[in-house]
């Protein structure tokens, strides 16, 4: 396959970037030449090879090339990208990535720390705040709640105090010991042997809680000593005395822990999520008494700017501190003139500050960002919304000669906001540098002043650039999927709407910026909830909606694994109920974007199940039955099956001190995961570890006869994810990505009916090829008798849904009202709704 440039003169020219034998993942040894100073957007199909060419290759050689000169010490600070797969790259600048955030960023970090606003308000405060009689001077960093000098010195910083108490600890007090009434005590053996410790020290384990002697229960909740005694297992208190006293050889010696030391030590160490999230049922959180929630010292909250302490001031919306801080930026105050003639230094002070805080705040409130706060945590953002706090972060640095690569950054984006974002782009390149964008949204495809298209298809059928250079030219290439989306002028004839089987009605919702709101959503059709970021979709539907729908069905809400339990202190629904609707729910399906696992030992085989079926097939060979081998021998993750090299990783790592670390296939498994016994059964001549080779397009014909599999896979390969390896580890996997292995994996369960499907954004990381197959989908759930709820911003899906209702009219405090509501087509019409110009432009 040929790659095509239309314009093969300019390789010659200065001012673009040639590569040449590019490798990276999938991509098929290719070159070719992109300009600097300019929007590049890379297109293509999911998995087609976009990012591995402008992050994997480019993104990662530029960093690569920094790095070499700075000091050695320095480069271990870096989080270093592997060296990409590539022969030559010419004139590449220094780069800045603004990837998708992945995984759970600590609770202690929020939007004030990600976009530099909370150093330049600690400055303020402590340069130009309001003291109060003889409070001495502080400096910035007593304004942190993550400084000594500035945590509240009970709570450290958190402001939640937590307790450990008897009715925790011991919820049910009818219980005896042995009857495990010291519910927070670990399960399994660990438990019992704390209970057999108890023996030998001569309580009574066999007596309700509530009738042991008072000085008995505070010893074993709320000692702190650690008594080591001789343990008898499985023998009665009398024997144990009188094994004591024949000095018979215990079974072990055994070391007791208190139940409030054991748990509050748990809490404090594990590395395990869940064993963390099991301990922190047993404390209780309550605001801090001390800093009333604040987080900070007394003497740092004594201190005003414009009436307000700085909790108070970081937690309203950056767009009222906008407000605040603009009269001292253009020196229009009553505040400012007496400033200057009691202390002309302080007045300086406030107006650099504010201007800067000023400057910085407009590009975020152009940005559509001017709902959320200072102290709105970063494991709260969405992707989207993470990504664009560090882009206007980059606007306002005014950096020159930066190649930004961007990850799909009008993820999360509502057209209206995709409009804002384009003009941040635009400061961006009339600044003097480059962006690299990797993006499926067609208006910010159709700005590019290069577009790089790589396909056809994706995995092994991709990796090809099928053009590069100017959008125009793009028109004429046969093989791109992009092309007829970018340039078919066919208008989207919206689908007759589906009549509704009932309506599920909401009352007095209230939560965030939703204040006792009425809505219904109707039953056994798809319904597309719409709106600029920050109106209140995600809060109504992917919080309210699940919350109160898991409640009525009797079901456990998701686990929240990913955060710190106890700092977790997002708002319950502060309102609502259901008026009616819950006859026709049976179950509740919630489709979200978090990880299908937080190791490489889970993959998309592992989550979906097929692997339980593959792994049965080897079980099942001839030469697998004449050695016993069963299921579990074909497993990566037990002893008896895997390598005890890499202890079934397939790699190990090399510290390599001050270069990267590298990661080199384990020498005797050479990767495979498996040891050598296990790789010697092969079914249809392949072995365990090439199965989890094959991508799904591949296995879906390997595994022909076994209708099993292929009925996973098929499914798999209809939502998008045929170009996926059945062993691809899920940290290597996009939130688009594993929200449509969940939808993949409900899909493929036999048909239930009834069934409620929520889904936060879908079509994240999706080409609008893509986008086509998965309503596809998504209309053969509601065929299939079931419900199905879409927070979404894509016109495609929007314009195929029977109902639409549309949230707003604006961000924050501005929002939260339902704007419109009906068939896309009545929707298009509405002159209060923001989403109807679009979506009336796609329905043509």
């Amino acid at each position: 396959m040929q790659t095509v440039v239309d314009q093969p003169e300019l390789a010659t020219e200065t001012g673009f970037v040639r590569v040449t034998g590019a490798r990276e993942n999938n991509l098929k040894n290719v070159s070719l030449t992109i300009p600097r100073n300019a929007l590049v957007v890379f297109t293509g199909v999911s998995g087609s090879g976009k990012s591995s060419l402008a992050f994997g290759t480019l993104y990662a050689e530029a960093q690569r090339r920094y790095l070499e000169s700075v000091s050695p010490y320095a480069r271990r600070l870096f989080n270093q990208m592997a060296v990409p797969e590539v022969d030559e790259i010419d004139g590449l600048p220094p780069a800045v990535a603004l990837q998708q955030q992945r995984g759970a960023p600590t609770t202690r970090s929020s939007v004030g720390s990600v976009t530099t606003l909370s150093n330049l308000l600690r400055m303020l405060y402590s340069r130009a705040g309001t003291y109060p009689d003889g409070q001495s001077i502080l400096y910035a960093e007593s304004f942190s709640a993550n400084t000594p000098e500035g945590a509240c010195p009970q709570c450290h910083g958190l402001g939640r105090v937590y307790e450990v108490t008897e009715r925790t600890m011991v919820p049910d007090d009818s219980l005896t010991i042995r009857e495990r009434a010291i519910a927070a005590w670990p399960t399994a053996w660990h438990g019992q042997n704390l209970r057999e410790i108890l023996i030998t020290l001569g309580y009574d384990i066999d007596t309700p809680w509530r009738d042991l002697p008072k000085k008995d229960r505070d010893w074993i909740l709320f000692t702190d000593e650690q008594p080591v005694v001789p343990v008898y297992s499985g023998w009665e208190r009398e024997q144990v005395q009188r094994a004591i006293k024949r000095n018979l050889t215990p079974s072990y010696m055994g070391t007791f822990t208190g139940v409030r030391k054991y748990v509050v030590q748990t809490f404090a160490n594990t590395t395990s999520p869940l064993m963390k999230k099991r301990v922190s049922q047993y404390m209780l959180s309550t605001e801090c008494p001390l800093c009333h929630g604040k987080r900070l010292r007394r003497e740092s909250l004594s201190i005003t700017f414009a009436g307000l302490d700085i909790t108070d001031i970081s937690r309203i919306s950056l767009s009222k501190l906008a407000d605040i801080m603009r009269p001292y930026a253009d020196q229009t105050t009553g505040n400012v003139d007496q400033m200057k003639r009691e202390a002309p230094e302080k007045a300086l002070v406030v107006q650099r500050i504010a201007a800067d805080l000023v400057g910085r705040l407009d590009v975020l409130l152009d940005l559509g960002l001017g709902y959320l706060s200072l102290e709105r945590s970063t494991p709260t953002l969405s992707p989207g919304e993470h990504q664009r706090l560090r882009l206007a972060t980059q606007v306002r640095s005014n950096l020159f000669g930066v190649v930004y690569v961007l990850d799909e950054p009008s993820a999360g984006l509502h057209p209206a906001d995709t409009e804002a974002l384009l003009r941040a782009l635009d400061r961006l390149k009339a600044s003097g540098n480059s962006l690299f964008v990797v993006e499926h949204e067609l208006d910010v495809v159709r700005q590019a002043d290069w577009i790089v298209d790589v396909g056809p298809a994706a995995g092994e059928q991709g990796g090809h650039i099928l053009y590069s250079g100017p959008p125009a030219g793009l028109a004429h290439v046969a093989q791109s999927k992009t092309r007829q989306y970018l340039f078919d002028n066919h208008s989207f004839t919206s689908p007759e709407p589906r009549p509704a089987n009932g309506w599920l009605r909401l009352e007095g919702v209230s939560r965030n910026n939703l204040d006792n709101l009425d809505v219904a959503f109707p039953l056994g059709v798809l319904t597309s909830v719409t709106g600029i970021s920050g109106s209140g979709k995600s809060s109504l539907v992917s919080q309210v909606l699940v919350e109160l729908v898991a409640d009525a069905l009797g079901d456990a809400l998701p686990d929240e694994d990913e955060a710190d339990p106890l700092q977790d202190v997002a708002p319950v629904t502060l309102g609502g109920r259901i008026a009616s609707g819950m006859a026709g729910i049976k179950r509740l399906v919630q489709v979200d974007q978090k990880p299908i696992g937080r190791t490489p030992r889970s993959n998309l085989a592992t989550y979906t199940g097929l692997f339980d079926h593959v792994r049965k097939l080897f079980a099942s060979t001839k030469l697998a039955k004449s050695r016993r081998y069963d299921a579990g021998r074909f497993s990566f993750n037990v002893p008896k099956g895997r390598c005890e090299k890499c202890q079934g990783e397939g790699f190990v790592m090399v510290e390599l001190l001050f270069l990267p670390s590298v990661y080199t296939p384990c020498p005797v498994c050479q990767g495979a995961r498996y040891n050598a016994q296990t790789l010697e059964i092969t079914y249809r001549d392949k072995t365990i570890a090439d199965v989890l080779r094959l991508t799904v397009d591949e296995a879906y014909d390997f595994f022909g006869e076994e209708p099993p599999v292929r009925r996973s896979l098929h499914v798999l390969r209809e939502v998008g994810l045929g170009y996926l390896r059945l062993g691809q580890p899920a940290t290597e996997l996009s939130g688009g990505e594993a929200q449509r292995i969940k939808l993949a994996t409900e899909l493929q369960r036999s048909g239930h009916g009834n069934t409620l499907y929520i889904l936060d954004e879908p079509t994240t990381g999706l080409h609008p090829a893509d986008v086509e197959r998965l309503v596809t989908q998504l209309n053969g759930l509601v065929e299939a008798r079931n419900t199905v709820i879409v927070v979404e911003h894509d016109m495609r899906v929007v314009a195929g849904s029977d109902w639409v209702i549309d949230i707003g009219p604006g961000a924050g405090e501005a929002g939260g009202q339902v704007v419109a509501a009906g068939p896309p087509l009545a929707l298009a019409e509405s002159e209060k709704s923001r989403t109807a110009t679009y979506l009336k432009r796609f329905l043509g």
